[in-house]
């Protein structure tokens, strides 16, 4: 068997290189050989210039196609898979082309597995554990009121006036500043045009509590069914969302107001002068450590009272071992990746496992990733 793992951006290398450290056969796979050479090059020798057609020369049944491509490979690479009888794994959201592979996936006894890194993908093992451990205890009642969040934000470890730091091109978090959102807020559907227009303020639970700006993304709504909520279940709050530091709000107030005027050609065109600005101004610079803080709450009230009540709290960051972001996103995609090989996950399209069996395994992992890893009961 062997992992095809295409693609040596930052957030590939540290799980990339854990594989090959233990021994695995892989083949790396991008777009400048270069780039992977001074990467990996210190450890393997199998190293390819990526193209589609290439790798489908070399893809053997049971091997496993491993994208860390933007996004618009990973269907085509999905597709390759089924074809070859090979399993699948991306650390990137489940899109409608990738869960419409369901049938033909398992057709194919394959696995085609996404949402393995950080968020999403650690933030999907926290929810579960949480849920299972509620739904075990004697709090849980299907009349209790639920709340749920899920908030993960890559800060610098240092602060900046910027109130951010970027690791690769700006242009990515500027293109979500123009996302709407959908979660839910006392019981109703809360849609929301642009970030700015819900920003609340959180405290994480950490060792020394810490107060962080939060606003909702994506749609958070079928993350319910997703984390296995009862559909009984009264769900007073469910968000999932970004955290950045205090402050951030009044830092890119300008970059709001910009946003929301740009449109067509020529608003693409200063996005990307925007992008090119912050990232001459605002990027981290060598050997400079990154934050990452990821906080995945679930409570129950009955009566107005909580009943049940815990987060999950996990604090990284840059270390000798690089950046946090970086780790955080490409281990769980290398036990993703062995999962597949040791049959552990079923044929068909997947997110981050519930298996109580993987998410503590992975979990365990994870804490030595971290520089903090808790769960918080409040309760008690």
């Amino acid at each position: 068997m062997t992992i095809h793992w295409c693609g040596t951006g930052l957030s590939a290398i540290p799980g990339l290189r854990r594989l090959l450290e233990a021994g695995h056969d892989v083949a790396v796979w991008n777009r400048t050989t270069d780039k992977a050479r001074g990467a990996v090059g210190d450890l393997t020798t199998n190293i390819h210039a990526f193209s589609i057609a290439n790798l489908a020369q070399m893809l053997s049944p049971k091997d496993v196609i491993v994208s860390m491509l933007p996004g618009d490979w990973h269907v085509p690479l999905a597709e390759l898979a089924i074809e070859r009888g090979a399993h699948f794994v991306s650390s990137s959201y489940i899109a409608p082309e990738m869960r419409a592979l369901e049938q033909k996936a398992k057709d194919a006894g394959v696995c085609l597995i996404n949402e393995v890194g950080l968020d999403p993908g650690i933030d999907h093992l926290m929810a579960h554990a949480l849920v299972a451990d509620y739904k075990a205890s004697d709090a849980f009642d299907p009349a209790n009121e639920i709340s749920f969040i899920s908030y993960c934000g890559g800060i610098p470890k240092t602060p900046n006036p910027f109130r951010y730091k970027f690791s690769w091109s700006p242009l990515g978090v500027l293109k979500a500043l123009r996302s709407p959102s959908k979660s839910i807020r006392d019981f109703k559907e809360l849609d929301v045009a642009r970030p700015w227009d819900a920003i609340s303020s959180y405290e994480a639970p950490l060792p020394a509590p810490e107060s962080f700006e939060v606003y909702p993304n994506r749609d958070s709504i079928p993350f319910m069914s997703q984390y296995e909520f009862g559909e009984d279940w009264k769900v007073k709050e469910f968000v999932r969302g970004t955290l950045r530091l205090n402050g951030w709000a009044d830092a890119w107030a300008d970059v709001f107001k910009q946003v929301e005027t740009l449109s067509g050609p020529e608003g693409d065109s200063r996005l990307k002068e925007m992008s090119d600005q912050f990232w001459a101004e605002n990027a981290y610079d060598e050997g400079e450590p990154d934050r990452v803080v990821l906080c995945v709450g679930l409570k129950a009230e009955k009566d107005g009272a909580e009943v049940w009540h815990k987060t999950y709290v996990m604090d990284a960051w840059g270390d000798e071992r690089g950046s946090a972001m970086a780790r955080l996103v490409s281990y769980p995609v290398s036990f993703a990746i062995e999962a597949a090989m040791n049959g552990k996950i079923a044929a068909g399209v997947h997110a981050a496992p519930s298996d109580p069996a993987l998410v503590g395994k992975w979990m365990a992992e994870i804490g030595k990733l971290a520089q903090h890893l808790e769960v918080v009961d409040s309760k008690v």
